[in-house]
């Protein structure tokens, strides 16, 4: 617990030095309708800072949670370890994935997060479409941003805002 607060403060540090996205605090969280169809969110990749891919054909067939997160905020750290916890439980029958709403100078930093909390999943960059609301997923209006995916890849539920487990559990029940 003492290292994962260390690591905590350590890359808010060094996030200070880079740009600050738009935080969405917790008490004001709230679920979007989805702005988007299966059709329109078709094909989409992003920029997997390792070898997996974050891509809608590698994520399709299982139900997949989609989390936009930025390195720098208390409610994205929040929410990356609630869905440690739901992955460790979940084993291969869940699809996870983090995208840092970070631009790509960021990269080393977004890196560094994985490693330093020991992140299992993929984890990609959102690039200049997603940040600026053109992307697959329509508008990320903060972070945390949840996007779950059904087993043929269509948007099932959007949140934005912490999610706590049970409710990504609610969504991801039937799927």
């Amino acid at each position: 617990m003492r290292r994962l607060a260390i690591v905590t403060l350590a890359l808010a540090a060094l996030a200070a030095c880079g740009s600050k996205e738009p935080e969405v605090p917790v008490g004001t969280s709230h679920k979007d309708r989805a702005p988007i169809t299966h059709d329109e969110v078709g094909v989409w990749a992003f920029d997997s800072i390792d070898a997996r891919p974050v891509s809608a054909d590698a994520l399709r067939g299982k139900p997949t949670v989609l989390a936009f997160v930025t390195t720098d905020t208390l409610p994205s750290q929040a929410q990356v370890n609630f869905l440690l916890a739901m992955a460790k439980n979940d084993g291969d029958k869940v699809n996870y994935a983090l995208v840092a709403v970070q631009p790509a100078r960021d990269r080393e930093l977004v890196e560094l997060y994985q490693r330093s909390l020991k992140i299992p999943f993929p984890i990609a960059l959102a690039g200049p479409d997603a940040i600026d609301g053109r992307g697959p997923f329509g508008e990320i209006a903060g972070a945390p941003t949840i996007v779950v995916l059904d087993r043929a890849g269509r948007l099932a539920w959007k949140h934005t805002g912490l999610a706590k487990s049970g409710e990504i559990r609610a969504q991801l029940s039937g799927l």
